[in-house]
């Protein structure tokens, strides 16, 4: 059972010595019972004491890893509601189902075709984190050719889904040392898919018919037969049901520590809806409002990547925005006569003008100053893009070097730092450019001389 702060905090050391991170040691302990901070945070904390404070610094959401190698994914450990209160740390799992109706050679076309899909965003790189394969035909040795099938053709994590034992170990056997997740154990075969979960040490979805009630009763069991790594799905599948479900379970786990229902969720916004456009929508819902692991019946590069740019912005720490690190970047293939570009490291801004150099065939030098992940506006309202930062990074990146011409373009948006740079830089020449990235190709082709 959790402890409350001022229990925590009888089993702490007293010194307030803040190198937590926090003004006294009942700080550290209100935070460590709202699961807002880590007990390994406290460097002299007895072993005495984290023994007794175990439950105390548990995750009201067990992380849960389905597959193996870097690949894996990995949800839960989550500890708020909202993302604004702190972050959400684990993305959901992106899956795309194939049945084993279809045939073993069209599910691994299928399996190899997601598994090369890649996008990048921000310079980063995503993709499909997965495949589930249903047992469809309803036998055992058709679902386990088609696992192996699939599995050679991908490195993605697997789910399996089959409520037939027979048909799960068939599988299993193939594809064990993968780890996938065993999908589904339900009220009529729990006892045989724990018995499989143990035996090959996979992940244990389990689906109830009958509300939650039924779902605590059998995760309970499966926790106490010595399965751990648990997925939940609560059987409903609309929008709203979803909604108010998701949410209830949320509070559950993390409100009232009802360690029953402290697993990922897993949902099939397919089954909810009556088009590929809904079931798009319910997906970006599932990825708001709490999946763990999102198993879809629809894939393309436009379908993926709605919901790939979602997650990417639901589950990006909003106290740290992306960035770019700071530096002097190569735009295509610049000269010394090419121009200097100057804006934040804001990812969204650097490769918004960084796109439009490309486009337009602006070979250029992109000068990136640290902003803390600000955007120009922000950044410059912020006091953290003025002209002696700008001057300061033209400098410490010894852009002089790299040109030869002394032109040096900021942003239109903070036409206002001109005078002070031309102080702050006497030896350049200081250009205002346009306030859209959409329009620095026509204001190099009009400007540019150099």
């Amino acid at each position: 059972m959790a402890l409350t702060g001022i229990q925590i905090y009888k089993f702490l050391p007293k010194t307030n010595c803040k190198e937590c991170g926090q003004p006294t040691c009942l700080a550290f302990a209100m935070k460590l019972a709202a699961s807002q901070a880590e007990l390994a945070a406290c460097k002299y904390v007895s072993e005495e004491a984290k023994k007794s404070l175990e439950a105390a610094s548990k995750p009201p959401i067990r992380l849960v890893a389905v597959g193996a190698g870097d690949k894996k994914i990995e949800v839960g450990n989550e500890t708020v509601l909202f993302r604004h209160e702190k972050t959400f740390f684990h993305r959901p799992g992106l899956v795309i189902r194939v049945k084993d109706s279809a045939g073993p050679e069209k599910a691994a076309k299928t399996a190899e075709e997601v598994g090369q899909y890649k996008v990048d965003r921000v310079g980063l790189t995503f993709g499909i984190d997965g495949i589930a394969i249903q047992n469809d035909s309803g036998n055992a040795a058709t679902f386990a050719q088609c696992v192996e099938a699939v599995s050679a053709k991908t490195t993605l994590p697997l789910v399996l889904m089959a409520t037939n034992p027979d048909s799960m170990s068939a599988a299993l056997e193939k594809v064990a040392k993968s780890k996938p997740a065993i999908y589904a154990a339900t009220k009529e075969n729990i006892d045989k898919m724990i018995e499989l979960a143990k035996k090959y040490a996979c992940p244990l979805a389990v689906r109830s018919s009958d509300g939650l009630s039924e779902l605590a009763e059998l995760t309970d069991k499966a926790a106490k037969a010595g399965v751990e790594d648990l997925i939940l799905d609560p059987g409903v599948r609309g929008f709203g049901d979803t909604l108010v479900t998701f949410t209830q379970m949320r509070r559950l786990a993390l409100n009232k520590r009802f360690e029953p229902v402290g697993y990922p969720l897993i949902s099939f916004p397919g089954e909810g809806a009556a088009s590929p456009d809904e079931e798009a929508i319910l997906a970006g819902q599932h990825i708001a409002k709490y999946g763990g692991i999102i198993v879809l019946d629809h894939f393309s590069p436009a379908f993926a990547y709605g919901l790939l740019t979602l997650r990417l912005n639901v589950y990006t720490d909003p106290q740290k925005p992306i960035q770019m690190k700071p530096g002097l970047y190569q735009i295509l293939e610049p000269k010394s006569t090419s121009p200097l570009c100057v804006t934040t490291n804001f990812s969204l801004t650097y490769f918004s003008i960084a796109g439009e150099l490309e486009a337009s065939g602006w070979s250029s030098w992109l000068l990136v100053c640290d902003t803390e992940g600000l955007s120009v506006l922000t950044a410059w309202s912020a006091g953290k893009f003025d002209a002696d930062k700008i001057a300061k990074t033209v400098k410490g990146q010894n852009a002089a070097e790299k040109v030869s011409h002394r032109n040096v373009i900021i942003p239109g948006g903070v036409a206002v730092l001109r005078g002070e740079l031309e102080e702050a830089l006497p030896d350049w020449k200081i250009m205002v450019g346009p306030r859209e990235a959409m329009a620095v190709g026509g204001f190099l082709k009009e400007h540019w001389k150099a």
